[in-house]
C-alpha cells in the first residue's frame, strides 16, 4: 500500500474542477502534438514537392494513406487501453491500470509487428491496388517499404502517449512527440539530398528521417517513465504483467476492434477517394494531396478536443461522476466550433499562399487545390462535432454505434455519392462526397448522444468506489473486467 501511494498521488485528476478550464488545459498540449504531427507532414510534403517534383509527392500522397490505413488496424486497441486505464485511474485502481497496461501493450506490439512484415512482402501489391500513377509507383515502393519497417515504432510511441493521456497527463506526449518531429524535419533535407560523408537516399531519406525520429523518441520517453517511477510502468514483479490476460485481452479486443474498424473506415473511404482521384493524373492527384494536408490542420481541434473529452469522460465514469458528462461533451462541442470555425475562415483567406508552399506557384496543381478546399474545408466543422460526441459515448464502452454511423456516412455516403455522381460532374463529385458524408455522420452522431443506450453501459464494473484503497494486485484480484449494463 504505502508503494500506491505516492505513485496515485501523480496521476492527473480530471473528475474535479471547472470543466472547461480542465478540459481545455488538457487539451492544449494534444492540440500541440496533433499540430507538429501535421508540420511534420507538411515540412516533408515541402521537401519532397520541392527537391523531388510533383511524381515524388503524388508517391507519399499514395504512401501516407496506406500508413493511415496501419495505424487503424491498432488504433482501437490503444483507444480501448486508454480509456479503461482512464476508467482506472477515475476509481482509483492503478494495479488495475497496469494489468491493462501489461496486456494491451504485448497485444499492441505483436500485431504491429506482423503488419509490418505483411506490409513490406505486399507493398507492391498495394500500390498496385490502390492505382498508384506509374510515374510515381517506384517513388512509393521505396518510401513505403521503409514505412513499414518503422511502423512497430510508431505504433508504440502512438501506445505510450495514448496511455499516459488515458492517465491524465497530456503534457509529456507533447513533448516527446516534438522530439520526434523536430529529428525528422532536420533528417529530412539532409537524408534526400545528402551531405558530407551521408549519401542522397532521395524519397527513401524522407521514410528514414521518421523512423529515425520515431525510435529516438520512444526510446527517450521510456526511459523518462522509467527513471520518474511513474505509476504505470511496468518492472519488477509488473513484468508478469506483460503474459496477457486472457478475460482482459478480450475486453480489450472486442471494445477496441470496433474503433479500429472506425479508423480502417475512413482510411478505406480515403483510398478509393485516392483511387477516383488517380484517375485523373499526377497533377489532380498532388492537388489533392496538398488540399488534404490542409484539412490535417483543419480537424486538429476537434480530434484535440475529442482526446481530451474521452480521458476526461472516462475518468469521471470510473468515478461515478455521471453528473459531470453532458457538460464535458458540450464544452467540447463548442471549443470545436470556435475553433475548427477560425481555422476554416484562415484556411478561405490564405489558402493560396499557403497552397504555393508546396509547388511552384505556375503549377496548375495550385487553381486545382483551391478549389478542392473552397468546396471542402466547411464541413469538417460539422464532422468535429461528431468527433466530440463519438469521444464521449465511447468512454463508456459504446463502440458499435460510432462505427455504424462511420460506415454508412463515411463509406456508403461519402463514396457512394462520388461513384454514383462521377461520370455526371466529373471531379466535382468527388469533392462534394465530403460536405454529404459530414452532414450525415452529424445527424447520426447526434440521434445516437440523445436518444441512444450509452448511458447504461461500463467497460469495467465492480470496482471499488473512489477513494477506497485500490487493489494492491495480489492474490486474487477483487474484480475483473467485462462489460455489463445496469439492471
Amino acid at each position: 500500500m504505502d508503494e500506491e501511494k505516492p505513485a496515485r498521488r501523480k496521476a492527473a485528476d480530471l473528475t474535479s474542477g471547472p470543466i472547461p478550464r480542465t478540459l481545455l488545459v488538457f487539451a492544449l498540449p494534444v492540440l500541440g502534438s496533433n499540430v507538429l504531427q501535421s508540420l511534420n507532414g507538411s515540412v516533408n510534403a515541402v521537401w519532397v514537392g520541392r527537391f523531388l517534383g510533383e511524381a515524388a509527392l503524388t508517391a507519399t500522397s499514395n504512401a501516407n494513406l496506406v500508413l493511415f490505413l496501419l495505424l487503424g488496424t491498432v488504433f482501437g486497441i490503444g483507444m480501448a487501453a486508454t480509456i479503461l486505464v482512464g476508467q482506472s485511474v477515475g476509481a482509483r485502481d492503478l494495479a488495475e491500470a497496469r494489468r491493462i497496461v501489461g496486456t494491451s501493450a504485448t497485444f499492441f506490439f505483436i500485431i504491429s509487428a506482423i503488419l509490418a512484415v505483411c506490409g513490406w512482402i505486399w507493398t507492391d501489391a498495394i500500390l498496385q491496388l490502390l492505382g498508384t500513377p506509374s510515374d510515381a509507383l517506384p517513388l512509393a515502393r521505396s518510401y513505403l517499404r521503409i514505412i513499414f519497417v518503422a511502423v512497430p515504432t510508431m505504433n508504440l510511441l502512438s501506445f505510450v502517449m495514448t496511455v499516459l493521456r488515458g492517465a491524465g497527463d497530456s503534457r509529456t506526449p507533447f513533448l516527446f512527440m516534438a522530439l520526434a518531429v523536430l529529428l525528422d524535419i532536420a533528417l529530412n533535407p539532409l537524408l534526400i539530398l545528402g551531405a558530407g560523408p551521408v549519401p542522397a537516399f532521395g524519397i527513401a531519406g524522407s521514410a528514414m528521417a521518421t523512423l529515425i525520429g520515431q525510435i529516438v523518441s520512444v526510446v527517450a520517453i521510456l526511459v523518462l517513465l522509467y527513471a520518474r517511477r511513474h505509476p504505470l510502468r511496468l518492472a519488477g514483479a509488473d513484468l508478469a504483467l506483460l503474459r496477457p490476460d486472457p478475460q482482459l485481452l478480450r475486453l480489450v479486443v472486442v471494445k477496441g476492434v470496433p474503433m479500429g474498424l472506425q479508423m480502417i473506415v475512413i482510411s478505406a473511404a480515403a483510398l478509393v477517394l485516392m483511387g477516383f482521384v488517380n484517375a485523373y493524373g499526377s497533377q489532380v492527384a498532388a492537388a489533392y494531396g496538398i488540399a488534404a494536408q490542409l484539412w490535417t490542420y483543419i480537424q486538429m481541434p476537434a480530434l484535440a478536443i475529442g482526446a481530451a473529452v474521452s480521458s476526461m469522460a472516462a475518468q469521471n465514469v470510473g468515478a461515478g461522476r455521471w453528473d459531470r458528462i453532458d457538460r464535458i461533451a458540450l464544452a467540447g462541442i463548442l471549443f470545436n466550433l470556435i475553433l475548427t470555425g477560425v481555422l476554416v475562415a484562415l484556411l478561405y483567406l490564405f489558402d493560396r499562399p499557403v497552397l504555393g508552399l508546396f509547388l511552384s506557384q505556375d503549377s496548375a496543381a495550385i487553381d486545382i487545390a483551391v478549389h478542392i478546399n473552397d468546396v471542402v474545408s466547411w464541413s469538417f466543422i460539422l464532422f468535429g462535432v461528431t468527433i466530440v460526441l463519438f469521444a464521449t459515448v465511447r468512454a463508456t464502452g459504446a463502440v458499435m454505434p460510432p462505427l455504424i454511423i462511420l460506415v454508412i456516412s463515411v463509406l456508403f455516403v461519402r463514396t457512394g455519392f462520388a461513384y454514383a455522381f462521377k461520370d455526371a460532374f466529373g471531379m466535382e463529385a468527388l469533392w462534394w462526397s465530403f460536405p454529404a458524408g459530414s452532414i450525415m455522420s452529424l445527424l447520426l452522431s447526434v440521434a445516437y448522444y440523445r436518444f441512444g443506450g450509452w448511458r447504461s453501459l461500463r467497460m469495467i464494473e465492480n470496482r471499488p468506489a473512489a477513494g477506497e484503497p485500490p487493489d494492491t494486485g495480489l492474490g486474487v484480484p477483487r474484480q475483473r473486467a467485462f462489460v455489463a449494463r445496469k439492471e
